[in-house]
């Protein structure tokens, strides 16, 4: 029973140790779940800088359906916003929009860059999609040596597992329905 007992609790160890490595192992979203067509602030953390170098830009590729994307400032960093025109427009507040924030960039002054041993969130807001489905946030990490391209993709489904550099994922689920009582 004990010699169970301790194989047990030797197997919760290496799996809890493993996913503290993944889960310090790549950008992660503070909040990985939200509801479809709400709302929602995502805050992008960034674990470490590149093979030892620190952090000198993030670059965030916003999800197609994720509406009128907002940076979050940061001290010591400058903001960037790129739009295209939209495949399938929408409307808002009664207008019609035709293009919208497809990237976020934020580069630092020289001063504060963010070194390896440190960690940092990065943030932007906007609306999600009406339905559910994963979302996946990819970003372009740049270091003042080489850069990290958290982009891959699962062929299928959501698991990161095995993926060396792999996007953030933001799970939209379905609006809880409401009962109507009479």
């Amino acid at each position: 029973m004990t010699k169970h007992f301790k194989t047990l609790a030797q197997c919760v160890l290496v799996s809890v140790t493993c996913a503290a490595l993944q889960a310090h192992a790549h950008i992660t979203l503070a909040e990985p779940q939200a509801v479809a067509g709400s709302y929602y602030k995502a805050t992008l953390r960034v674990g470490h800088g590149c093979n030892g170098a620190a952090t000198t830009g993030i670059t965030v590729h916003v999800p197609a359906g994720f509406q009128a994307a907002k940076p979050q400032p940061k001290m010591g960093w400058t903001l960037a916003v790129q739009k295209a025109k939209l495949a399938q427009p929408y409307n808002s507040h009664g207008k019609t929009v035709t293009e919208d924030v497809v990237t976020l960039q934020w580069t630092a002054s020289q001063d504060a860059a963010l070194p390896d041993a440190q960690f940092d969130e990065f943030a932007f807001m906007g609306r999600l999609p009406d339905q559910a489905g994963p979302l996946w946030v990819k970003v372009l990490q740049t270091c003042e040596r080489g850069q990290n391209d958290w982009s891959d993709l699962p062929a299928s489904g959501t698991s990161t597992r095995g993926l060396k550099q792999p996007a953030a994922l933001l799970d939209v689920q379905a609006a809880p329905k409401h009962e109507h009582h009479h």
